[in-house]
């Protein structure tokens, strides 16, 4: 069997296609698999590493506020979709799985004119654009929140829950991860991050608020900066090297930084959420104001109804954030409180349920 999986821009986009794709590999071992992904982004570097061809596509994301530079975004689009077409026919995909990000609009409008059943998984509670697009030519529609046929067909929707990378490790392994980050294992660990492309609200908020950690002699901080932030702040913090603060552009090994640590700061993308859920972490959700329908708000405003997360809006992160974690982290009846509360929301094996979806509708 073969099957394409397009979809990135975004690790909450890239490392859910892996899952799926790994999920396809376990129960059909001989089966051939190829990415499509958007050239430039995250995807083009993080598919190969995980073992799966992809091929790139010129394509880019809708303005929303400059409307006028959408002629060239629509042309660009165009040429993507011929171009993803050729690539459709040439690889005869039994089933297409678009996982969101507008290159996946491209390559699932081309796999479904090649008469290819597609099957969409979508991470939010509201849907994205691309997904709202392509739902009209999908066989199937992959979800994780109920109440989504406010955006879907009904009777194409399955509840799935989302595909999360493997992140869990065992407890016997958690020396090796404080020796990892050069961390110890006798003080509180707080985990902070933001994206790939780090979050500057966040960031922000740790360097406005530097004192504050100034005397906890008890706590340590592990934070992934992002790409766009990375140098500025390796300057400010070498200044600031007294402090018990260690930052990182990107936190490659994350299985052993969720495994350590006692509270974690994160946008409230659909695909973090999941992977706080399954793996019980006590939480504080800043969920960025930056996108679609305000969707993050939406997701993280679901755990904080149910006290399984700490929901601070972005306008208010900076006077807020530092303090609530402090006071969070070294509280350990609130800490088991979220925990036990976050993992009434996990859902497990989404990869699983995805990939058996997908083998149906190819044996079809």
């Amino acid at each position: 069997m073969k099957f394409l999986i397009s979809g990135g821009g975004t690790g909450g986009h890239i490392f859910p296609a892996i899952s799926i794709a790994n999920a396809l590999r376990k129960l059909q071992p001989d089966c051939e698999i190829l990415f499509i992904g958007a050239n430039g982004r995250l995807e083009m570097q993080k598919v190969p590493q995980a073992n799966y061809e992809i091929v790139g596509l010129d394509v880019k994301g809708f303005e929303r506020k400059q409307i006028w530079k959408n002629f060239s975004v629509v042309l660009t689009f165009l040429k993507s979709y011929f171009k993803a077409k050729k690539i459709v026919k040439n690889f005869a995909p039994d089933v297409a799985i678009g996982v969101g990000g507008y290159v996946s609009g491209a390559a699932m409008r081309a796999a479904s004119a090649l008469k290819v059943p597609v099957l969409l998984q979508e991470q939010n509670s509201f849907a994205g654009v691309t997904n709202k697009f392509l739902a009209k030519r999908a066989a199937k529609i992959c979800v994780a929140y109920n109440g989504m046929e406010k955006f879907f067909p009904k009777e194409k929707i399955i509840f799935t829950g989302n595909p999360v990378r493997e992140l869990k490790i065992e407890s016997g392994k958690l020396k090796i991860a404080y020796e990892h980050f050069g961390l110890d294992e006798n003080k509180k660990t707080l985990l902070i991050i933001g994206g790939s492309l780090g979050a500057k609200t966040i960031n922000d908020s740790v360097l406005q608020n530097l004192l504050s950690f100034k005397n906890l002699t008890s706590l340590q901080v592990l934070w992934q900066t992002g790409k766009v932030y990375a140098a500025e702040i390796d300057k400010i913090m070498k200044n600031n090297s007294q402090l018990s603060i260690f930052n990182f552009q990107f936190i490659e090994r994350m299985d052993y930084a969720y495994a350590i640590a006692d509270l974690v700061i994160s946008r409230a993308g659909a695909s973090s959420i999941s992977e706080l859920c399954l793996l019980e972490k006590p939480s504080i959700l800043v969920p960025s104001p930056n996108v679609a329908e305000n969707h993050q708000f939406h997701n993280a405003n679901a755990l904080a109804t149910k006290n399984a997360a700490i929901l601070i809006e972005d306008k208010y992160a900076v006077e807020n954030l530092v303090n609530e974690a402090i006071n969070t982290i070294f509280d350990d009846k609130k800490l088991s409180e979220l925990s036990k509360n976050i993992l009434k929301l996990a859902v497990k094996n989404s990869a699983e349920v995805i990939a058996e979806e997908v083998l149906k509708l190819a044996k079809k």
